[in-house]
Order: C-alpha cells, then structure tokens, then sequence
C-alpha cells in the first residue's frame, strides 16, 4: 500500500488575509446543548471536521434529527429527556471531546449506552472522568479500568462537591452536564480555570451557573431553551498561521473571525512575549468574544512556559517547539505532562521529528527546553495519526531547508480538512495581502 505524502517546500514571504473554520470546542458544545434544548437551535460557523462530525453522529443515533440549510445546521433539541436508546455502541472516532461530554450527559439516563473509539481514543484515559462521576452515582465500567470502550448503565445520579484535580476542560464540561441530570446541586472547586466555553455557552440557551473565584455550581431542575449560536473561527486553527508569518522574515498575517475568549489566548500572549507584534480587535462580545487578530513578525526571543499557562495552550505547545527553534535563547516548556496522552504522545513526537529535521531538543517527562536559533532541514515527518503534529511540521517545513514530507497528511482532517488546500494557496499567492 502506498502511504500518502503532503511535500512542504520553503516560503520566503508570508503576507496574507485569511478566514478560519469554526472554533472546534464550541462547534461539539453548540450541537450537544442544541440537542438538550426544547426546541429548533439554529448554528452558523460550526466546523465540518471529523471530530465535530462525530458528535452529530452520536447525537443522531441518540435520536436528535440535525440538518443542513445552507450555511446553517439546524438541531432539533429533545430536551433532557428525549434521547432514545442507541440500538449500537456510539462511535467517537478520534474525538475525546464528544466521547468525555457524552459520559457526563448519558450518566444520568435510563438506558444503556456503550462509547467506543478508533484506535487512538481507545488508548486515552478516560478514569479521570468516571470516578466523578461515579461519585454521583454513575454506572460506569471502563476497560482495564481507565480506557474505552466505555459501558454505562442506567442510573440516578445525585449532587456533588468535587476539586478538580487538574485543569480540563473536558473533564470540567461532563461534570457540569452531568449535574444538568442530578436531582441535587453540584459544586466544583480546585482546577476550575481552564477554558470556559461550556460557561459561556450554556447560559446563552438559559441554564443559570453560578461562577465565582474560587468555585462553580449548577443546580438541579433546569430546562435548556433552542438558541442562535455563531461558531467563532478557532484560535487554535490561527495558530498554524500566527506561527507561519512569526517566523518569516516580514512576515505579516490577519485573521478575520477568531475567538478572543480570555482562556485561548495563550498562544497569542507567547507570541508576544517572544516579541512579534501581535494586535486583537474585538467586534462580537457575547456569548463569545470574537473579532480580527493581526500579526507583524519581528526577531524572537526565547521565552519559559510555565505550568498554569498549558491549559490556555495546550493545543499549540507544538507550535511552541517549533518557533523555539527559529527564536534567540532557550524556550522552556514545563507542566506539560498532558501531552503525553492526548491523539499521540505529543512531547515524543515533537522530539522525534524536531531531531529528523537536524534540531536539538532536551525532552523533560512535562515538557521540553530548545535553544535557538537552529537551522531546520526538510525531512520525512511521522505525525503518528496526530492532528496537530502534522500540521505544526507543515509550518516548520516553511522555514527548513529543502523539502519536507508529512506522512499520512489526511489525519488534519479531525480538525482543520481544509489546511493543506489554503497552505497551496498561499504557496501559490492566491491570498489577498494584508493592508495594516
């Protein structure tokens, strides 16, 4: 069997105006919270990945009819308690999202429900989640303890207090929709700061949360309402783009539509404090900031990432390593242990591929130290199935030299399907400028 290829070769100007597709964690929150809605949720923007179309999936087998009318999808929300019974087990795919989210919703059903996955999601934990939840009088069983598939049995589920361990929003979002079925209040304290779209959307469709410093409650007995949502485009797919022109001498970059939300602007504050000129202009400010990022590249610098900062960037640490390379001094990257369980183990892979390409790296079991500025050189890329490790080697391949080849490039398709056809087109300068 041939294995397929996607061939990066160097780009010697980036200077481009470009529109992203729909911000990925909001795209699954909007189709979920339409289907517990009463109601017709009407969504713009929402993004036809892979991930994204593994939700609708599940959802529909769940017996939520959604449609396409044109740029919009329309849910038919049947409320808290007009799921019917899969006939099959619910097939995740890839998406750890759409999988952690169901186990909260389906918790508290009255009917049976399996959560299975491809490969990749059948090796991530998924423990962190049912103990919880199981604290709440889920039935939950995972394989080998910790692991998909993931069989749940009816049952009633009842109030909680509970610190969150780490920082996840994953593991945040199920809690919360769990307690949208428990017949008591929940609380969650502890690592409560990660990103907080499930806070900002759930809301918009009338569920009132009650959030604080310290802690966030929900109390029982709440109705969704059908809304209209907007997807943002995703600052994590803005990344690859920011991260191109940064490196680029006079590289210039803007991106129409983007998510401003506080907890995803990690990356951007990075880019910053490396020193390239980065400006947002907010134009929408509910339920989710959202506006116009312009980027000017100057020379970078090394900066530390620190473990409180990961859960605002945790997608785009590769992206970290590999402006690392292009920057003066030592990038540091701590507290990053999470990437060693996500579609690969991304820390490995980043090690692994930065070295293929002639780069030095010092991996640390949460993190990585790169001292730059190094001269990258095109090489064969494994990604491991991995998302963002190809796509993130497809930018360093823009500044290597000669030509870089991605193996098995079809996996971008989970989160950004179009990013291979917009990188040609702006190969091929088929982009309008930007004007600042």
């Amino acid at each position: 069997m041939t294995m397929s290829q996607a061939r990066i070769l160097p780009l010697r100007t980036f200077d481009a105006q470009l529109a992203i597709p729909g911000d990925k964690s909001l795209s699954h929150r909007a189709l979920l919270f339409g289907a517990l809605s009463e109601g017709l949720t009407e969504i713009t923007g929402l993004l036809a990945s892979a991930d994204v179309l593994s939700t609708w999936a599940c959802l529909s087998a769940l017996g939520v009819k959604i449609e396409q009318m044109g740029e919009t999808v329309l849910v038919h929300g049947v409320g808290l308690g007009g799921f019917l019974s899969p006939s099959a087990p619910l097939d995740c795919g890839n998406s750890g999202t759409t999988l952690r989210l169901l186990m909260g919703i389906l918790a508290g059903q009255n009917f049976e429900a399996c959560l299975v996955g491809d490969a990749s999601l059948t090796r991530r934990p998924m423990k962190r989640v049912a103990e919880p939840l199981r604290q709440m009088g889920a039935k939950i069983a995972l394989r080998e303890g910790n692991f998909p598939p993931v069989q749940i049995q009816p049952a009633t589920l009842k109030g909680l207090d509970y610190a969150l361990p780490v920082a996840s929003a994953q593991l945040k979002s199920a809690l919360i929709l769990a307690g949208l079925f428990a017949q008591e209040r929940v609380t969650l304290r502890g690592e409560i700061g990660s990103r907080d779209h499930t806070e900002r959307l759930l809301p918009h469709f009338g569920v009132n949360l009650h959030k604080s410093d310290g802690f966030l409650q929900i109390e029982p007995g709440q109705t969704l309402h059908a809304a209209q949502v907007q997807v943002p485009g995703d600052p994590s797919t803005a990344a690859f783009w920011l991260a191109a022109a940064a490196m680029i001498p006079g590289g210039r970059v803007e991106i129409e539509r983007v998510s401003l939300n506080p907890t995803r602007l990690g990356f951007i504050n990075v880019l910053k404090r490396m020193g390239a000129v980065v400006v947002e202009e907010m134009t929408v400010g509910n339920p989710e900031p959202l506006g116009i990022v312009r980027l000017q590249q100057v020379p970078l610098q090394g900066t530390r990432v620190y473990a409180h900062e990961i859960p605002d960037l945790v997608d785009e640490v590769p992206l970290i390593a590999i402006l690392a390379t292009q920057a003066t001094g030592i990038t540091e990257v701590r507290g990053a242990g999470e990437l060693r369980v996500k579609e690969s183990d991304r820390l490995e892979a980043i090690a692994l591929n930065l070295r293929a390409m002639g780069a030095q790296i010092t991996l640390f079991e949460d993190g990585f130290a790169i001292e730059g500025p190094q001269a990258l050189y095109g090489a064969e890329i494994e990604p491991f199935h991995d998302h963002r490790i190809a796509m993130a080697f497809a930018i360093a391949g823009l500044v290597a030299t000669g030509e870089t080849r991605i193996l098995n490039p079809e996996c971008v398709s989970i989160s950004y399907p179009e990013f291979f056809d917009v990188l040609s087109s702006i190969h091929n300068g088929a982009m309008t400028p930007c004007v600042f």
